[in-house]
This record gives C-alpha cells, sequence and structure tokens, in this order.
C-alpha cells in the first residue's frame, strides 16, 4: 500500500513520541524523496521544537524555505511556541515579520502572539494585535479572550476583563470544554465568587463527571477566597469519584494549610491523603519544608527535603529553597545541619561556591573550625572566591568542628 506524505507525518510524530527524535531523524531519511513535503517537513520541525532543539529546528525551516514549503502559519507557529518556550521573546515578533513575507498569520499565530504580549505585560499591544485580528477577519475563539481577559485583569483593567470572560463564555462548550477551567482561573482572579459559583454551577448541569484538571482549578480559586470549608467538600467529592490519586490534587489543600501555619491539620491530611492511596510528590514534601522552615523546626525540613529529593530522578536546583534554609542553619549555627544539607546537596548534584560559603558562615557562627574544606571543594569541583578565602580565614582560629569528618 502506497503511504501519502500525510502518513508518513503522521508516523514521524509517533516515533518521535515513543523512540524519540534520533529514530525520528532516522525514519525522516529513510522515507522516499517524494514523502520529504511540507507535512513531513513540519512533523520533524514539530519534533525539534517539542525536543528543545533550537539549532535543528531553525536549520529546518531554512531548508524549508529554500525548498518553497513556507506557505502556511504552522512552521512559523512552530518557531514562536520554541521561543516562548525558551524565554527568547524578542525573536517573536521578528517570526511574524518573517511568517509575513511567505503567507498570513492565522488564529494560533495571533494567540501566540497575545500570549507573547501577555508575557510583556502590554495592554496597548494586545490591543493592536486583537485589532489586527478583526481587520484580517480571523475569527477569535475562547483562548483569544481568555488572554486578553488575563492581561486585562493582571494590568488592573477589570471592566475590559469582564467584557472578554463575557465573550469567552460565549464560546464555552462541550467541544471546548478547557474554556471552563480558565473562566474559573479568571473569575477567582476578579475576586467574583458570585460568577466564579455560577461557573462551577453551569459545569455541574454540562457535565456528567470532572476532570482532575477542572478540580484543581476550582479549589485553586476557593482557596484565593479563603473558603477552606468549601475547599475540603470540594476535595472530599474529587476523591471519592476520581481514581488517579494525583497528588496536585490535594496539594492545593495541604498548601492552604501550610501557608497560614495550620501545621497539625496539614500533617493529619498528609496522613489522611497517604491512607487513601496518594503518593506524596516532591512539591508535596517542598510544601512541607517551607512549613517546617517557618517553625524552626530543622529536623523536619532536612526530614521532608531528603523525601522531596527522592521523589526525583533529577533535581532541578531552586536556589531561593537552598538560600532559605541555610539562612535559618547559619543564624543557628547548626554546623551538623549545615553538613547534612551540603551532602543532599551533593548527592542532589547541586554543590556551588555559595553554598559552602554558608556551610563556612554557619562555623563561624558556632566558632569552630570545618576540616578540609578546600579538599571538598576540590572533589566537588567547587571554586574558591573573596568570601571563601575570607571565612577559612577566621574560621582557622577556632577550635576543630568535628562533626565535619563524620558527614561528608
Amino acid at each position: 500500500m502506497r503511504l501519502l506524505p500525510g502518513d508518513h507525518a503522521v508516523h514521524l510524530d509517533l516515533v518521535a513520541k515513543v523512540r524519540g527524535l534520533p529514530s525520528a531523524e532516522k525514519f525522516f531519511e529513510d522515507m522516499p524523496e517524494r514523502a520529504k513535503g511540507p507535512t513531513t517537513c513540519n512533523a520533524l520541525l514539530h519534533a525539534y521544537v517539542q525536543h528543545g532543539r533550537r539549532d535543528k529546528a531553525e536549520a529546518m525551516l531554512g531548508e524549508m524555505a529554500k525548498a518553497g514549503y513556507l506557505t502556511c502559519a504552522l512552521p512559523f507557529n512552530h518557531m514562536m511556541s520554541l521561543y516562548m518556550s525558551s524565554g527568547e521573546l524578542e525573536k517573536v515578533p521578528e517570526m511574524i515579520k518573517e511568517l509575513r513575507r511567505y503567507t498570513i498569520p492565522d488564529l494560533v499565530t495571533y494567540n501566540i502572539w497575545l500570549t507573547y504580549c501577555s508575557k510583556k505585560n502590554s495592554v496597548k499591544a494586545a490591543e493592536k494585535v486583537y485589532d489586527l485580528m478583526k481587520d484580517e477577519r480571523v475569527v477569535p475563539d475562547w483562548m483569544t479572550f481568555s488572554l486578553l481577559g488575563s492581561i486585562y485583569i493582571n494590568a488592573g483593567l477589570h471592566v475590559k476583563g469582564r467584557d472578554a470572560l463575557v465573550e469567552m463564555e460565549k464560546r464555552a462548550s462541550r467541544k471546548e470544554r478547557a474554556a471552563y477551567s480558565s473562566l474559573l482561573t479568571l473569575y477567582a482572579s476578579l475576586s467574583d465568587r458570585g460568577n466564579l459559583d455560577r461557573v462551577w454551577r453551569k459545569m455541574r448541569e454540562t457535565f456528567r463527571k470532572f476532570s482532575d484538571t477542572e478540580y484543581k482549578c476550582m479549589l485553586t480559586s476557593l482557596t484565593r477566597f479563603g473558603d477552606i470549608a468549601e475547599a475540603e467538600s470540594v476535595y472530599s467529592e474529587w476523591e471519592s469519584a476520581s481514581g488517579t490519586r494525583d497528588s496536585r490534587i490535594p496539594n492545593t489543600i495541604l498548601a492552604f494549610y501550610i501557608k497560614n501555619g495550620m501545621m497539625e491539620k496539614a500533617e493529619g491530611f498528609l496522613d489522611h491523603i497517604v491512607q487513601k492511596g496518594v503518593k506524596p510528590s516532591y512539591s508535596t514534601w517542598e510544601l512541607f519544608v517551607w512549613g517546617y522552615l517557618s517553625d524552626g523546626r530543622m529536623d523536619k525540613v532536612l526530614e521532608c527535603l531528603k523525601k522531596a529529593l527522592s521523589c526525583l530522578e533529577k533535581w532541578d536546583p531552586n536556589p531561593q529553597l537552598a538560600t532559605a534554609i541555610y539562612s535559618q542553619i547559619e543564624e543557628k549555627g547548626d554546623i551538623e545541619a549545615a553538613e547534612k544539607l551540603l551532602v543532599m546537596f551533593r548527592e542532589a548534584g547541586y554543590v556551588t561556591t555559595e553554598i559552602y560559603n554558608s556551610v563556612l558562615r554557619t562555623y563561624a557562627k558556632a566558632e569552630l573550625m570545618p576540616l578540609i574544606v578546600d579538599e571538598r571543594m576540590d572533589q566537588d569541583k567547587v571554586s574558591m572566591d573573596d568570601e571563601t578565602r575570607r571565612l577559612l580565614r577566621l574560621t582557622s582560629k577556632y577550635p576543630i568542628g568535628e562533626v565535619s569528618t563524620l558527614m561528608s
């Protein structure tokens, strides 16, 4: 059976998702030349974007330009999505300008463009983009008005924000179900409890059951209003109705308890969800790290941090968290905690000069001298700075703190 280019494109997309980018590239290379048209090139470009391969994506766009394949907005939309996700916002207007050399923007282009305006916090730019949409007779969807609503609300233009949400709700339906979750979040942002409850009731009338995402949006919205009683009721409903046991849902309740200093309530709730089969995630344990840090319970901070890190194959370091923990350790001069934390961060692949300086400041506070710091820094491939050397000179006057020989 002879495959059409569209069939090859679908297959390539599937290979990229299941087997990875190298297999997708090999599949593309092995395709007959007649199949390497706009559809399959777009599929490979999309794979490059999904894997964050800017170099290969830009090269593929160049090849498509040479071959005359840039006849629609899709490849440019892919590139703009890549630049948005990598934080290279300045590339987005350049890509729109390039797009217009070859073709015209579509609805997705305009929605990405509005997302760019949102990132830049520019109401003026967003309104200009929306006017262009109307001029070019591109029909907006619920996402368009969700983006406009968010931009207006963040700018404090609540009347315009409400108008956008009214237009957005007109486009919400069974088919466009995601619009309802966005409505919940945006009405909560407006502190509009009446419309929040109204949309939730409308969702109950429209859908037989809710998704985890919808429950999470409502729970987050209710906790923003401080209505923990209603949030607990909605959570109990989710617990009975959903079989996913997704920890992100109970985390919304835990976040409220912990933020409001209700640590005993949080601990009891944690026991409850574990009994119900929810496996705490990194985020769950990180919430408790912050909570115990506020209470000054360093033993529990380190215990929960260890559990948090054990949930991950690779930690994306959180310098703010590391600094907050070490600040409290330094203040107390707790050299044992400082060394335990250093070991934990080392095992997680995160050791910096500033972390060593924090350890040294802890020793200075305790008026003790750490051992073999230079050797340990060499092993960790961390260089000294002026502060490190100053702290080493300072602590060299003190008696030896023996804990460092045990911990590292």
